[in-house]
């Protein structure tokens, strides 16, 4: 049998007063979301605003009444409410789920069990909607990250490597412009090949209607166009039969088409590669947008280790930022992600640091 809870003290009544308002704040959180979406991602968004108002009530019930005063919401959900209610986006799920991997309620007397089992279940459920999210958004998000971190990292490289050759300031100035414009230039230009090329590859696959066009010609059984279907992935059977229908119709003066379960149209090809220009486009900014960075110092007149200095904060912050939003995204340490980020690009930088000493125009 469970044990008799002890009296409560005001202490205890303290910890019931802060639950409630943090299950109020959650509330708000998933209604705010639900707000954003239709659909499935509606309804359970809604459910779970429900469930906390469940939890909050059960507070509530305890304290004999909502208290006149009560305690602020923790950073965390404040923050959560204010980007649930102007974003609405994946990031904000992505946090919600690291909230709910840390329920207080394990340990807490006067939670019940239902209470604890809900908190388990609420993890699992936004970390399966966050899942939805990342793979909807995991192209795009890898490009941009790609492109940008791309820039940040090769460029801050060149300067420091043309910096401490020893060369004048403007010359790095030149060389961190050249850089930026090579290699935007260079990620836009493979980024318009890749798509284009995928784009000519699935037109060389496209259906064709030739065969059909002749249908009404061929014999209703000994012909090979259930070749043509079976060479698209269809089964045999499947293939002969779909091949008699189109003659009996194609004989009885009935135009069908013919497309394949491989077939791609040039809308659908369109919408699956995406357009060429755009993708180079794309690239070829994410990339200046991270390679403008490591300039900067320069471009404002800074000179010497100053600018260096600069150059390393900026490009530092900008590393420490990307890594924390990829940690917060992939549900990992975000603090553990940025550190990953910055020794990477830090230590890329460094080795073009060093070489450009060893080779210095000192020693020419």
């Amino acid at each position: 049998m469970t044990a008799p809870l002890a009296e409560p003290t005001a202490a205890d009544r303290r910890r019931w007063a802060r639950y409630l308002v943090e299950e109020r704040a959650e509330g708000r959180v998933y209604q705010r979301l639900a707000d954003s979406r239709t659909g499935e991602e509606r309804d359970i968004l809604l459910r779970l605003a429900d469930a906390e108002r469940r939890h909050e009530q059960h507070w509530i019930d305890l304290l004999g009444g909502t208290p006149e005063r009560l305690p602020r919401a923790g950073i965390r959900s404040r923050l959560l409410g204010w980007m649930a209610g102007r974003f609405g986006s994946i990031f904000v799920l992505a946090l919600a789920q690291v909230a709910e991997a840390r329920s207080p309620y394990d340990a807490e007397q006067y939670a019940t069990p239902a209470m604890r089992a809900d908190e388990k279940v609420h993890y699992e459920v936004v970390r399966g909607l966050a899942a939805r999210g990342r793979r909807r958004l995991s192209g795009s998000f890898r490009a941009a990250v790609f492109g940008a971190n791309d820039g940040l990292v090769s460029n801050l490289a060149l300067v420091l490597g043309i910096g401490a050759t020893g060369v004048s300031s403007s010359f790095v100035l030149f060389s961190g412009v050249a850089g930026l414009l090579a290699g935007a230039l260079s990620m836009g230009a493979g980024e318009f090949v890749s798509v284009r090329s995928q784009r000519e590859l699935l037109a060389a696959t496209e259906a064709n209607e030739d065969a059909a066009a002749s249908a009404h010609d061929l014999d209703i059984d000994e012909n090979e166009l259930a070749l043509v279907y079976r060479a698209r992935g269809v089964a045999p059977d499947e293939a002969l039969a779909k091949a008699r229908r189109i003659v009996a119709a194609a004989q009885e003066g009935v135009r069908r088409t013919t497309t394949g379960p491989i077939g791609t149209h040039a809308a659908d090809e369109h919408e699956i590669v995406g357009s060429d220009w755009m993708a180079a486009l794309t690239s070829f900014l994410l990339f200046a947008s991270g390679a403008i960075i490591p300039v900067l110092p320069w471009i404002f007149g800074l000179t010497g280790t100053a600018a260096v200095v600069l150059a390393l904060v900026l490009v530092g912050i900008a590393l420490l930022s990307t890594g924390a939003m990829v940690g917060i995204l992939s549900g990992g340490p975000p603090l553990r992600r940025a550190l990953r980020q910055l020794a990477i690009g830090f230590g890329a930088a460094a080795i073009t640091y060093l070489l450009g000493l060893l080779f210095g125009v000192g020693a020419v």
